[in-house]
């Protein structure tokens, strides 16, 4: 369900030219570029978390202020290229995981209460699947509102043969 729902979103943004994939399309900050950075960014941080790597405390400094917009500078095949990686390290992760019932715990971030979080790794991937569909849902929102294009309508191009 994780790789559907990243397939999907992957026809959302497929077509883009750099421009487009800055383009803000609603009052939001959201762009499509910036989706896609911030998915890849957050399957690498719950990765970091998984594998014990993570930073046991994360603050306000530490946040990407342009974590949900591509900046001038960056191009959206590159992530792309961040964001199919950060999948297969993540999926790999998960797949070599021998027990998705042990316990990981949680960062803490601004947001967080104050007792430490614990979760398992299952609950980990579930969340990761939560993020891809709910940024997915912004993702068709802000594409649609762009150039008229709808997830639905790239899906069934692509399984007519287009692209």
């Amino acid at each position: 369900m994780v790789a559907d729902q990243r397939t999907n979103f992957l026809y959302t943004v497929a077509g883009l030219t750099d421009e487009q994939a800055r383009a803000r399309s609603t009052v939001s900050e959201l762009t499509l570029g910036g989706l896609v950075k911030h998915l890849a960014a957050t399957q690498r941080s719950w990765l970091s978390v998984i594998d014990g790597t993570a930073a046991p405390e994360v603050g306000w400094a530490d946040l990407d202020p342009d974590g949900n917009r591509m900046t001038e500078d960056e191009t959206l095949d590159a992530h792309l290229d961040a964001f199919h990686a950060a999948a297969e390290a993540f999926d790999r992760a998960v797949r070599e995981e021998p027990d998705l019932d042990r316990a990981v715990t949680l960062p803490r971030y601004p947001w967080s209460p104050p007792q430490p979080l614990v979760w398992t790794v299952r609950h980990v991937l579930l969340h990761v699947f939560r993020e891809i569909a709910h940024h997915s849902g912004h993702a068709d929102i802000v594409r649609e509102a762009l150039d008229g294009a709808s997830t639905t309508e790239q899906m069934a191009k692509a399984a007519m043969g287009g692209e």
